[in-house]
């Protein structure tokens, strides 16, 4: 496969994975983990999958201050200036606005696709596939998504309502982007056929998008245009030292999908490619492969430790220390050992963890988070 002239892949890589303490630290958070059960992390999976589409050149990942050593490390091949380093967090909004604004300087004409850096994909050939058409629907101008068909009445998820076809499909327009629904608002929605999961995929031209952000968040577009007004000079450094902190923190889902869909603007890919949002524990006990009795071992690149489990099913276990971890007769839990800390929950509460997290900022522990 050859890569797709005038695409540009960005891949926002910000937050701490704070559902997947201890293992995910705000200094190491988890797309700069290793688990996807292979030699790579999430992020240089993430890379991997675009590949075919964007060369290192024309690759752009968008990170924080405290990640941008870790990121420069596992993607040697990246150019230094292609990481796009936020001074502080505002939200993917200002991320992507920041890399379509420095794409344009580069390429007015360009087509840009923003993939998170902590997704999972399973069959890489279907996604290339939802990409390519992706494409050809944003060349037509719309900002366009790929949404994920359902499996499940899954409520961790945001959806996307989909409305009539274009040009006989596969894609289709988006009438309006859904909140994360209860069980019972889920399941009409999966049955209705009529809705995907909002996978936070984007694929657009520079041109439609950035026209978006003028009409819908002025204020969010003057700043970053001031922003990059100063890239390629000394001032670059004062200018985003002093602007980016008075940017809106919003999403680029509040700030510009949800107008452009209400306009007309937005249209949606189906894909169906084994995606998953890596947001906890159970989760990847579901994707990676576990043994006979269903337990999963997470392992990296760091120094592991033997996993010795007796009358354990369903179980999930991250070994990070080096120490032996022992589990017998129990079920359904996670179990993460890192040096400093050690993890043992219910699986099913796994979405809780973040609890902990907060617990721990509200002592002041910060060396633990």
């Amino acid at each position: 496969m050859t890569d797709e002239g005038g695409f540009y892949a960005v891949i926002p890589a910000g937050g701490s994975g704070t559902r997947l303490w201890p293992l995910s630290r705000a200094g190491r958070p988890k797309f700069l983990h290793h688990l996807t059960g292979s030699d790579r992390t999430l992020l240089q999976a993430t890379i991997d999958r675009l590949v075919p589409f964007a060369p290192a050149e024309r690759t752009f990942v968008v990170t924080g201050v405290a990640h941008a050593a870790g990121v420069a490390r596992q993607l040697p091949a990246l150019p230094a200036d292609n990481i796009l380093v936020e001074p502080s967090p505002r939200d993917s909004c200002a991320a992507i606005g920041l890399a379509a604004m420095v794409i344009a300087r580069r390429d007015p004409d360009a087509i840009m696709g923003s993939f998170a850096a902590d997704h999972l994909v399973r069959f890489t050939e279907r996604f290339h596939s939802s990409v390519r058409e992706a494409i050809d629907t944003a060349r037509s101008g719309y900002l366009t998504t790929i949404g994920i068909t359902p499996t499940e009445p899954e409520t961790g998820y945001g959806y996307l309502r989909c409305t009539e076809t274009l040009d006989g499909g596969p894609a289709r327009l988006v009438g309006e982007f859904k909140e994360k629904p209860s069980h019972e608002v889920a399941v009409e929605y999966v049955e209705s056929g009529k809705y995907l999961w909002n996978a936070g995929m984007f694929v657009w031209s520079v041109r439609a998008f950035l026209a978006e952000l003028a009409r819908q968040q002025p204020d969010l577009h003057d700043g970053l245009s001031r922003v990059v007004a100063s890239w390629d000079s000394p001032q670059r450094e004062e200018a985003i030292g002093e602007i980016w902190p008075t940017l809106p923190k919003i999403s680029v889902d509040y700030a510009v999908m949800e107008g452009a869909a209400r306009a007309g603007r937005v249209a949606t890919v189906p894909g169906s490619f084994g995606w998953t949002d890596v947001g906890d524990f159970h989760t990847l006990g579901v994707v990676l492969p576990m043994d006979d009795d269903g337990n999963v071992v997470v392992r990296g690149e760091e120094r592991g430790g033997e996993v010795l489990a007796i009358d354990a099913h369903d179980t999930v276990v991250v070994p990070r220390s080096g120490r032996l971890v022992a589990a017998l007769g129990v079920h359904d839990l996670v179990v993460v050992d890192t040096n400093d800390a050690v993890l043992v929950c219910p699986r099913n509460r796994a979405q809780d963890v973040k609890k902990l997290v907060d617990r721990l900022k509200e002592r002041g522990e910060r060396e633990l988070i």
